[in-house]
């Protein structure tokens, strides 16, 4: 039988006629069968065309999908459950293993929704994952009372962790690190301390880095002496690289500095080399100075491959020797590099500038650790100074430098348990003596009128420590120490009294070198008995006798203790720098300011402590070009808020003549233009004027050591300024327990 009969007779089985026979027009009847055909034509073209496409894709298939489809495809001509090829995974090759009803069955259990407990779309029996793509097919509604098991507790628990409720932005790196900083902090301000004067139980540590081995210069870098080349021995030559590094620096036109370099230098040359090189002028150290500029440019220009592979050694390092357990929790450790040898700077004019700061060497280190620690082993085979076990002191590692005789050490991190409790101590001292300030100062007042000069003597020097917060002054040592003086070692040529000046009675102008050789320069009215004080100190002296003769620093603070236990003069320094912050705050902090005008604020008030503390510093030498660039920044930035206003004159014109919905939201895109831009313009003109202002004054100084920062964290707490704008990620680890522990009602004077 033809196709079209085949097909002619299926139709008519199917409408109760067989369409054969049945006395009908025999043209109508072979006209339907023409369309029949026609049909059938068409459709067998259609087939063998998709047939040849299908051929063509089967082609660049892999194997093991050509194998499955073709399982499919033979299924489907059986009557079972076609699917599309993309659909197959490597399951399906096993069908062709399987009987009728398995394969049947198989496929359903394959089109079914997974249930909770049997894994996502890419599951496979053998435990590999799927290469196949995922089908999105929509679940059959279950028939009542056949659906699936209600899923278990921890079914559920397993679904919540699986599938987010609902989707969320993915975290940052920093935004994770910052979640694990977080959920790392040890809050020790919570736990309750012991005062045994134990600083800790357990300690263990690695020990300090010391300072790289010297890498001599390349054969053709020489220093030139008398116009001549000179091979210098390395330990001669690294010196004389340190002078080379600073050839163009101020410190290098210092005769001071150039004296005490040459002594230093000569002493580690050779006798030869001593012979010859007996002059500074005549040495020239510019090829080895151009040298070292260009390995600073080179290092400056590698790739950025070669920084990653320095930082993450460096951080490998840093994970290895940064950190110490103390107690039980891991700490960061401060400076565990040991400082290398160098030309000593110091501050001002100090004397001693020039000298050579020597190699620190394991035989010059004292380490401390627990006794049942591993002791850390010394590089190189050598040997510690000593190994100590003292729980009474926070230091991990000790030695004397050569310049000053200055012990120095390696301590744990600001942000470390012994340094914030021995922070917030400090601060909690400085309220304790609000307590009695009043009591302290009626008593230094009536002793201005004591028979006994030493006890005027003593009040006068507290009133200006109370009143200047001046230092009380350490006795020096030797006389090759800089010239610098406290409030007891105050001698006759730094003082000078008026009666009157500048419309002010009993006025005292100080003028001597403060700690690290700051000059500290101030004329102030003081109470009429302390200056009439002052003149009986100074009569039948002159230039070289102290002021306060019959006073020293010990004298002084055995007073300060009898006072209140730990009283010392820089407890008056920070109680009287912190009472001035919150004070400044309350009166210059206005509610209607944006952040900019608040910070400001912050900044004024933190710049009369610096003052009060004599915070001083030398104003960048780029300041003025500093300047230029924000005035310039400022005229653009008006040029801006210009153009936006006459557009949005422009916009305000249009909106009057239209009403369309692009006219109007036109116009407020311009609104906002322009408070955006005057919003810029307003910060630029305050960061100018707070950086002109503060161009001679450290900030940074009294906000780190002075000040309590629960003043601050209260501050950025009530006025809603996010705390990073006072204080930066370090500080704010630091100041940890004070950003927990402060609220927004919290007063340093209640």
């Amino acid at each position: 039988m033809a196709d079209a009969d085949v097909l002619s007779v299926s139709n008519g089985l199917l409408n109760g006629t067989t369409g054969l026979g049945d006395g009908s027009d025999s043209k109508s009847h072979k006209s339907h069968k023409s369309h029949k055909e026609k049909k059938h034509k068409e459709h067998k073209h259609k087939k063998d065309k998709k047939h040849k496409k299908d051929k063509h894709k089967e082609k660049h298939k892999p194997k093991e999908e050509r194998v499955a489809y073709k399982s499919e495809s033979h299924d489907s001509a059986e009557g079972s459950v076609k699917l599309e090829p993309s659909s197959l995974s490597k399951a399906n090759v096993k069908d062709e293993m399987m009987s009728d009803d398995e394969r049947l069955l198989a496929s359903r259990k394959r089109m079914a929704p997974l249930s909770d407990d049997e894994g996502d779309d890419d599951y496979d029996p053998s435990g590999k994952p799927s290469s196949a793509k995922k089908v999105k097919t929509e679940p059959k509604k279950p028939a009542k009372g056949k659906g699936p098991k209600p899923l278990s507790s921890a079914a559920k628990s397993k679904q919540a962790k699986a599938e987010p409720t609902s989707p969320t932005k993915k975290k940052t790196k920093r935004e994770l690190a910052k979640e694990q900083e977080q959920n790392e902090v040890w809050k020790w301000w919570e736990e309750t301390k012991k005062d045994d004067g134990k600083k800790w139980r357990t300690l263990e540590h690695r020990g300090p880095v010391f300072a790289p081995d010297y890498v001599p210069l390349p054969p053709h870098i020489k220093l030139k002496y008398d116009g001549k080349y000179v091979d210098l021995e390395p330990e001669t030559e690294e010196v004389a690289g340190f002078y080379a590094k600073m050839l163009n620096h101020d410190y290098t036109a210092k005769p001071v500095f150039n004296k005490n370099f040459f002594n230093d230098w000569r002493q580690v040359m050779t006798s030869a080399e001593r012979a010859l090189i007996k002059d500074l002028t005549k040495c020239d150290f510019r090829q080895m100075h151009t040298y070292f500029t260009e390995q600073s440019e080179i290092r400056k220009a590698r790739s950025k491959e070669e920084k990653q592979k320095e930082k993450e050694a460096n951080e490998t390092l840093v994970e290895e020797y940064g950190y110490c357990l103390i107690d039980g929790h891991k700490e960061k450790i401060g400076n565990f590099r040991i400082e290398p040898p160098s030309l000593f700077r110091g501050r001002g004019d100090h004397p001693k500038m020039g000298m050579l700061k020597k190699r620190v060497l394991p035989k010059h280190v004292i380490i401390n650790c627990s006794k049942d620690a591993k002791v850390p082993e010394a590089p190189g085979g050598q040997r510690w100074k000593e190994v100590r076990h003292d729980n009474t002191v926070t230091w991990l590692a000790t030695w004397t430098e050569n310049v000053q005789s200055q012990n120095k050490y390696v301590m744990l991190n600001p942000a470390s348990r012994l340094k914030g409790e021995k922070d917030w101590q400090k601060y909690e001292k400085a309220r304790k003596l609000h307590t009695i300030i009043d009591k302290v100062r009626e008593n230094y007042t009536n002793d201005w009128k004591s028979k006994e000069m030493r006890l005027r003597q003593r009040a006068v020097a507290l009133y200006f420590i109370d009143k200047l917060a001046l230092r009380a002054g350490n006795e020096k040592d030797s006389d090759e120490s800089a010239d610098t003086v406290g409030c007891c070692s105050l001698r006759y040529e730094h003082v000078k009294l008026f009666d009157e000046k500048d419309g002010n009675e009993c006025v005292v102008e100080f003028d001597f070198l403060g700690k690290d050789s700051i000059r500290y320069q101030n004329s102030v009215a003081v109470e009429k008995r302390a200056f009439k004080n002052l003149k009986l100190f100074m009569e039948n002296k002159s230039e070289g006798d102290d002021l306060f003769d019959r006073l020293n620093t010990s004298i002084l603070n055995k007073h300060l203790q009898d006072i209140m236990e730990g009283l010392t003069a820089k407890v008056f320094r920070t109680y009287n720098a912190s009472r001035t912050l919150e004070e400044q705050l309350n009166l210059l902090t206005k509610d209607e300011d944006p952040v900019a005008g608040k910070m400001l604020s912050y900044n004024r008030a933190n710049r009369a402590v610096a003052i009060l503390c004599n915070h001083q510093r030398a104003v960048p030498k780029n300041f003025s070009q500093q300047m230029e660039r924000i005035s310039e920044k400022i005229a653009n930035k008006k040029k801006d808020v210009k153009e936006a206003s006459r557009q949005l004159k422009d916009a305000k014109q249009q909106a009057k003549n239209s009403k369309a919905s692009s006219v109007l939201s036109n116009l407020e895109k311009k609104k906002k233009a322009v408070d955006r831009l005057k919003d810029q313009l307003h910060k630029l003109e305050v960061a100018a004027t707070d950086k002109d202002e503060n161009k001679d004054i450290a900030l940074g100084t009294s906000k780190l050591n002075y000040l309590d920062p629960r003043i601050s964290v209260a501050w950025c707490k009530k006025y809603d300024i996010p705390i990073e704008k006072v204080y930066n990620k370090t500080q704010r680890q630091k100041f940890m327990w004070a950003v927990d522990m402060a609220g927004p009602d919290f007063q340093f004077i209640d």
